[in-house]
């Protein structure tokens, strides 16, 4: 795909979309009409039926057509939100498919990623989703290698988180089709501070900014996070970073305002939440997945942690989204 190429985008709204995700794709397209002084890229909104979605704010953005009677756009992205799991029916994934066969690009933007892969469009792929929904994300479509970047561009396929990230997805094909310094005067005009380029990683929990200052602490993190299903002793952790046990507690002390042991446990409870959230997982599976050694250990901690049980979680509520 010649990304320099592209100048018609198509942005498939499902129930629940994120209208920010959206709305941020479509203005960098405006803006940069407007510094070029002519239409150098147009959109439009696309549904199933051509009725308007409501997006999780609860507002709705037209005008709006069906899939099908719009012109072909050069790349078509899905467009997701919260409750995207509820949003993807059988026609929209045969849709989707059909797109493929015929050659259309795709993409998608915030959890629009989930309904490519569930119709089995990103396998082989990598692919950038939101970092609320990459652990369940990389369970549930292991064929697919899910990634923190902001945005990924892999062959024909263009997958994007949320928030303001499809801000800097659009101003990096801007910048393909109409050279660097103007992206940079249409990144100028949102007071947009800098273009965050493909590969960089999106900014992601709490304890990964507080630590992304502290390379020791950064890495003790990393290997944490890493091996949740092993549940690793400080004292192996320590030992992989050359420092000692007690050296390493101080310092999670001093910059995470917790011990190593609690902060592991909160991770490996946050992990299984979004799992038992936003897949099929047993609770069981789960909490050998998360490194507990007994599901009842495992439901125990977990209602200390949210003051409710995990069979009170259901993949049903949503894929989160921003």
């Amino acid at each position: 795909m010649d990304l320099a190429s592209l100048s018609r985008f198509g942005f498939f709204t499902l129930p629940d979309y994120s209208m920010i995700a959206v709305t941020n794709a479509i203005e960098a397209c405006r803006m940069a009409n407007r510094v070029a002084g002519r239409e150098v890229y147009s959109w439009q909104l696309l549904t199933m039926d051509g009725v308007p979605s409501t997006a999780s704010n609860g507002l709705a953005l037209s005008p709006c057509m069906r899939l099908g009677a719009a012109p072909p756009p050069d790349v078509l992205f899905v467009c997701g939100g919260v409750h995207v799991r509820a949003a993807v029916k059988k026609p929209m994934l045969d849709m989707l498919r059909r797109q493929a066969r015929h050659g259309l690009p795709l993409g998608a933007l915030c959890t629009g990623a989930f309904a490519l892969a569930e119709a089995g469009l990103l396998e082989g792929y990598r692919c950038a989703i939101h970092w609320e929904n990459l652990p369940a994300s990389r369970e549930e479509f292991s064929k697919t290698e899910f990634v923190p970047d902001l945005f990924v561009v892999d062959r024909d396929r263009i997958t994007c988180t949320g928030g303001i990230a499809p801000l800097d997805m659009m101003l990096s094909l801007i910048h393909a089709r109409l050279g660097r310094s103007f992206a940079e005067e249409v990144s100028a005009a949102f007071i947009h501070e800098r273009m965050r380029m493909s590969g960089e990683r999106q900014p992601l929990a709490a304890h990964d900014r507080a630590s992304s200052s502290h390379p020791l602490l950064a890495q003790a993190v990393a290997l944490i996070e890493a091996n949740l299903a092993n549940d690793l002793p400080a004292s192996e952790i320590a030992e992989r970073l050359n420092v000692s046990p007690r050296q390493l507690q101080r310092f999670f002390k001093r910059h995470m305002g917790t011990t190593l042991a609690h902060f592991a446990q909160e991770l490996r409870l946050k992990r299984a939440q979004h799992l038992l959230q936003q897949t099929d997982l047993r609770i069981t599976d789960v909490a050998s997945l998360c490194g507990f050694s007994s599901a009842a250990y495992f439901s125990s901690a977990y209602a200390r942690c949210f003051g409710y049980a995990p069979s009170r979680e259901s993949h049903k509520s949503s894929i989160t989204g921003a």
